[in-house]
């Protein structure tokens, strides 16, 4: 649980924003109503990472602790990631934009490379490692809270090839939400779209839609429901990347720019 034209963008909940060129505006939550400092921008991606990873951590093993039914323990798993994504994303979209992911980082910063409004250079330097740390402090804390080895390293092997073209599809899916709202000035709705876009892509996507480098590393260090094999997190790292270019260039062919948007 994130460019170009942001002028007057709407926040999720909030009143129009300044111009881009008085106020950076960040994706993919709601831009701030004045510019937050570099380390509280840091603070939120830290911990909303760490807080989304607990969540997809936590309600993994709660579930399986419940049942050992599959289909209900993903149920719990994807329910409780929707919603606390949503929150997430609302509380912490005016302050860094709630990225929570380097793909989203990083694709802000291309798209605002040359003088857009968007993730700096500077900012995503501190973002990505906020956001890593944060995902495996996450996933720590969930194994501490349910009586876990804090650091146990993942068995759950997810190397096959429809694995990793799942998780192509999951990012760029999601790349192509974010973008897209940002392109037809309806990032107010960022918290219910994307949450609702994961949920869905927990099943309709083989990988369970991972879709965030810093998830992904967070979650080799769990041996539990939500764990990912070590030897697994390159390969999709990888597809997660190929799934952002996939989806900016579906972003810039759909929402051509000067064409106008129909509501």
């Amino acid at each position: 649980m994130t460019a170009t034209e942001a002028a007057g963008r709407e926040s999720a909940g909030q009143s129009a924003i300044a111009p881009a060129e008085t106020v950076p505006r960040p994706t993919p939550g709601a831009p701030a109503l004045k510019a937050s400092p570099l380390i509280a921008k840091a603070a939120a991606e830290f911990t909303g990472s760490a807080a989304l990873v607990a969540i997809v951590v936590g309600s993994g093993i709660q579930a399986t602790e419940l049942t050992r039914d599959v289909g209900l323990q993903l149920l719990a798993n994807s329910t409780a990631t929707v919603f606390g994504l949503g929150v997430l994303i609302l509380l912490l979209g005016p302050v860094s934009g709630a990225h929570f992911n380097p793909a989203v980082t990083l694709a802000d910063w291309w798209t605002a490379r040359r003088g857009g409004a968007g993730t700096t250079l500077r900012e995503a330097a501190v973002y990505i490692p906020a956001q890593i740390t944060g995902a495996i402090g996450g996933a720590v804390l969930a194994d501490a809270m349910f009586g876990q080895p804090l650091v146990k390293w993942s068995t759950h092997d997810r190397s096959a090839g429809h694995l990793l073209l799942g998780e192509v599809v999951a990012t760029a899916g999601l790349i192509l939400l974010i973008f897209g709202l940002t392109r037809t000035d309806r990032l107010r709705f960022a918290p219910v779209a994307v949450a609702s876009y994961i949920g869905a892509a927990y099943w309709f996507t083989s990988s369970t839609s991972f879709a965030n480098p810093a998830v992904t590393i967070g979650r080799a260090f769990t041996d539990t429901f939500a764990g990912i094999a070590p030897g697994s997190v390159p390969g999709f790292i990888a597809m997660q990347a190929v799934g952002v270019g996939v989806g900016l260039a579906l972003v810039a062919l759909i929402f051509l720019p000067g064409r106008s948007v129909r509501r």
